[in-house]
């Protein structure tokens, strides 16, 4: 499958994701978006599932939403069975080719 495709389809699922937390909260988008930092259409596009929005804004929204450590928690290396294993070894802190 095409990555952009992927991406576009994830970034779909996310969006509506947002929008049905905002909903399960009876929270109305002008409240989220004020909460959160951003204006009324970055939500909408966030809830759109839309390319181009900073991270920060839909982590602000995620945050204004109660979600923030699963997102976080999400990116944890250690949460997956190779960041576990490979935890006790050092690591480079960069990669060179």
């Amino acid at each position: 499958m095409d990555v952009t495709r992927t991406v576009a389809r994830r970034l779909g699922e996310i969006g509506a994701s947002v929008r049905q937390w905002r909903l399960m909260q009876s929270l109305k988008a002008e409240e989220v978006a004020e909460r959160a930092g951003i204006s009324r259409s970055t939500l909408q596009k966030i809830e759109r599932g839309e390319p181009g929005v900073s991270v920060g804004a839909v982590l602000s929204v995620m945050q204004a939403l109660g979600q923030l450590d699963h997102i976080v928690g999400a990116f944890d290396p250690l949460s997956t069975d190779i960041g576990r294993l490979r935890s006790t070894e050092k690591l480079p802190s960069r990669v060179r080719r």
